[in-house]
């Protein structure tokens, strides 16, 4: 199914509830939460789209199966949408691109091309074990078992020794929130990093591809505006004078 068909709101609300075997009002209180974000007919009428029912399925086995709490969940259906923005962000830029091919092609400009993004200073792996542990006040045996279920992803020196990044920082600040004030459970802090991760990834990956269109763009452009340019029509007519018929005399 393409993205736009399951962006596109169709269900009224109890019709989306027995799809997913929940109540009306579960659905109610989960918009209320932001977990799920159904359109608006004209006529104000709730109305979800396959995309909001993959979620309330998904909320579902989060509560039931992985018995996360409502702030895990809220957390990781606020990752999910924001992986959901960033894929339509994505997509309406390649829009934009393809219209600006468009536009561009007659008067042969070029657009703009996208600078390199410059390494982010958070993710340079720097802290050893020890020190991280300290920095967010755990023990380094809990760092090292956050790694086995890969909650955080450190970084290895050539000798092997783990190496933290000020964004495993953040991490492993932020799971000690969802475990320690919010009460969320492993499964769901595994969910939640997990999405993080994966947002990280995508957002990563998209702007990469972004600046590769661009470039290509950029390169056809180049090409483009180094041919000749066409004969104009008046060249045109005078070819036809120079090389069509006789010469009629003068008088």
């Amino acid at each position: 199914m393409s993205t736009d068909a399951k962006q596109r709101p169709v269900y009224v609300i109890s019709v989306a509830a027995e799809l997913v075997d929940m109540h009306p009002q579960t659905l109610r209180l989960y918009e209320r939460k932001g977990l799920i974000r159904p359109g608006r007919s004209s006529g104000k009428t709730r109305l979800y789209s396959e995309r909001d029912i993959d979620h309330l399925r998904e909320i579902r086995r989060l509560t039931q199966e992985l018995g996360v709490n409502l702030a895990g969940v809220e957390e990781v259906m606020r990752l999910q949408h924001e992986l959901d923005d960033i894929q339509d962000d994505f997509e309406a830029e390649i829009e934009r691109l393809e219209t600006e091919i468009r536009s561009r092609v007659n008067d042969r400009a070029l657009p703009s091309s996208a600078e390199s993004a410059a390494p982010d200073p958070r993710d340079r792996p720097v802290y050893v074990i020890s020190i991280a542990a300290e920095l967010v006040d755990m023990h380094p045996q809990t760092l090292r078992l956050y790694e086995r279920k890969n909650l955080i992803r450190p970084g290895r020196s050539s000798g092997k020794t783990r190496l933290y990044s000020e964004r495993d920082i953040e991490h492993l600040r932020e799971i000690r929130r969802f475990t320690q004030e919010l009460g969320v459970n492993l499964a769901g802090v595994e969910e939640i990093m997990r999405l993080r991760f994966e947002l990280e990834g995508t957002r990563s990956k998209l702007e990469g591809r972004i600046s590769s269109i661009q470039q290509d763009i950029q390169s056809r452009m180049t090409a483009w505006r180094e041919l000749p340019a066409p004969a104009s029509d008046s060249e045109d007519s005078d070819d036809d004078a120079d090389f069509g018929g006789a010469a009629v005399p003068t008088p």
